[in-house]
Order: C-alpha cells, then sequence, then structure tokens
C-alpha cells in the first residue's frame, strides 16, 4: 500500500518543531518524530513523550506559508509549527499517502461495509441507532480510536483546562502509568487542571484524572487506585459507544463508511462526559486488577466513602491489607506528580 511504504520510507526522520498546548499556553519546543501511523511529539531534553497525533487526522492550517502550523484535527486545540522543509515535504507526502489509501465508493471494500451499514439500517426504528453504534465501535481499528480519542480530549480540555505538562511530572505519570498497567500497555493517564469528574474514560486507552486527586492526599495509592478503577469500568463498557451516540446516527454510519467521524460531531461532548454518573466498577473484577497492580485497595475505598460502607468489600478483601507492597512510587516520583499542574 502506498501509506505503508511512505511510512517505510519516514520512519526514522526527525525534526525540532514549536508545539502549543492549547492557545493560552506557551510555545514549546519539541523532537517531532515519525511513528507508525502517528507523529511523536517529545521534549528534546529528557525525551519523554509528550503528545502522539494520528497522521489521518493530521490537518496543515496554513496551505503554502511558513513556517507550516499543523493541528491534530480540525478543532483541536494542539498546534505543531515547522520550519524543516523535508519533515515537512515528508509529512504532505504521507498524508497524501494515507487520504489516496482511504475507502472510495465503488471500491469492493467500500461496498461490503455500505452493505453491513445498511443491513444493520434495516433492523427497525427502535433498534437502529443502538445497532448501528456498537457495531460501528466494535470494527473500529486502535489508530482511528486513539485518533478520536483525542479528539474528545481536546473538547474536554474547553471545560476540565488543558492537561498539566510539568515535565517531571509527566516523567512520574509515565511511571505510574507502567507500574499499574506494565511496561508496553497502551493505557494513557492524563492530569486535568479542572473539572467535577474525578476520572474519565475516553476511546484510545485514555484515562483523566482530576489534579485533585494528585494534589489533595498525601499517598499515590488514592489517585493510582482511582485509575485502576477507571480501566474497569471501560472494560466492562465501551467509551467509544457513548461518544458515538453524542456524536449521532450520521456520524456513526460515516464513521462505519469511510473511517473518518467529524471533528464538529464531538463538540460538547466534553462537557457531556464529564457530567455523567459514572458507572460502579465491578467489585470482583477491580479487586483482581488491584490484585495484579500490587496495590491495597483500601485507601482508593475509604477515598470513596470514608465510612467505608458502601465500599466494605474492597476492604474487607483488600489483597494486600496484611502484606508489605512495593510503593507505587518513589517520594520523589510523587513529589513531581503532585506539581504536574505547576506551570
Amino acid at each position: 500500500m502506498r501509506n505503508s511504504t511512505a511510512l517505510k520510507e519516514f520512519a526514522k526522520l526527525e525534526s525540532p518543531g514549536l508545539w502549543r498546548e492549547g492557545p493560552e499556553l506557551r510555545r514549546r519546543d519539541v523532537i517531532v518524530a515519525f511513528g507508525e501511523a502517528s507523529l511523536t511529539l517529545s521534549d528534546p531534553r529528557s525525551e519523554l513523550a509528550l503528545s502522539h497525533w494520528s497522521l489521518p487526522a493530521v490537518e496543515r492550517l496554513n496551505p503554502g506559508e511558513l513556517p507550516a502550523l499543523y493541528a491534530p484535527g480540525r478543532d483541536a486545540l494542539e498546534t505543531l509549527e515547522l520550519e524543516d522543509e523535508l519533515m515537512i515535504g515528508a509529512l504532505e507526502r504521507v498524508r497524501l499517502a494515507l487520504a489516496a489509501d482511504r475507502p472510495r465508493p465503488g471500491r469492493l471494500r467500500t461496498g461490503l461495509v455500505l452493505a453491513t451499514a445498511l443491513l444493520v439500517l434495516g433492523l427497525g426504528a427502535v433498534f437502529v441507532p443502538r445497532a448501528v453504534v456498537n457495531h460501528t465501535a466494535a470494527m473500529l481499528p486502535d489508530a482511528t480510536r486513539r485518533a478520536i480519542g483525542q479528539m474528545a480530549l481536546s473538547d474536554l480540555s474547553r471545560v476540565a483546562g488543558a492537561p498539566c505538562s510539568d515535565p517531571s511530572g509527566l516523567a512520574a505519570l509515565e511511571r505510574l502509568t507502567r507500574r499499574l498497567f506494565g511496561i508496553g500497555s497502551p493505557q494513557r493517564l492524563i492530569v486535568l487542571r479542572d473539572g467535577t469528574a474525578n476520572s474519565l474514560s475516553l476511546p484510545g486507552h485514555i484515562i483523566t484524572l482530576n489534579r485533585r486527586l494528585v494534589e489533595d492526599h498525601d499517598s499515590p495509592d488514592i489517585v493510582a487506585g482511582f485509575a485502576l478503577a477507571e480501566a474497569q469500568r471501560a472494560a466492562q463498557s465501551d467509551a467509544m459507544v457513548p461518544l458515538l451516540h453524542h456524536a449521532g446516527l450520521g456520524a456513526a454510519a460515516g464513521l462505519l463508511t469511510s473511517g473518518t467521524l467529524d471533528p464538529a460531531s464531538v463538540d460538547g461532548y466534553g462537557r457531556v462526559v464529564m457530567l455523567a454518573t459514572p458507572e460502579v466498577p465491578q467489585t470482583e473484577a477491580l479487586l483482581a486488577r488491584f490484585a495484579t497492580a500490587g496495590l491495597p485497595s483500601t485507601p482508593y475505598a475509604k477515598a470513596i466513602d470514608p465510612t467505608g460502607e458502601a465500599t466494605l468489600r474492597l476492604i474487607e478483601a483488600d489483597p494486600y491489607a496484611r502484606r508489605v507492597v512495593d510503593p507505587v512510587l518513589t517520594d520523589s516520583d510523587w513529589i513531581s506528580l503532585q506539581a504536574i499542574c505547576a506551570e
């Protein structure tokens, strides 16, 4: 395929750039590198990844002008300035190749997908929206989920503030992610500056955490517990489904047939998901997650209900109630994580 050839050709290409996480934030020097169907923006000093952009979603905001200005979607808050002509040319070529490989009307693959969509649409007026949404969510590849998750995160940032991005705090957050979910896990933990929800799940393995969880507690066990509980919610219910219900039947059907979601259909979803009543994680499955992560469940249980009445099972069956466990984070990492919103 053309896109595979182009991606292999530029697999090791890197260049400097200027990244702005949001309109109100200052620009930061980053190293831009091609990944597997994505751009990785990293801190040049710590080499820590600051953001991942899905290549199919990248848009140039000022065609023909220099420095070239890009965004990870039409309504995204992030922007990236590039002056390196080789990187700009490579990015444009890869984007064109990806666009050329998208399904076109008349192709067999498109015909089959359209036939499937029409079959689902014929099931009946009552069950059609749910059937289309569930079928679409089940068909989406990981790259598309990550791109849509980034759209949702950008919209959520409008009401909950931009993700906190102190470099030392981000490094500590990454170590917490590895500690809880293992090396190589696709899970992403993000600390938001504001909002009413303690934690949220977004498509693409994104878990957002309220800054209160790191700033208002003496131990990292609390924020770690909320991250595990949110991961369990995501395992119980696909985070893509409520987003597609919000986007609407037409957007879901369009995503099924074209492989892309109109960014405008995500507008307002951040407020909706932030105010939604969270599903209660299955207790036994959550206890298993605490056991696998080597983390006591009692601190999380008492953070949910200080009396312990509503979370009695998490306290009584705490897998590490009487066992010595390795710290979730070192003292220095915990201090860094507590200052992740200091910028």
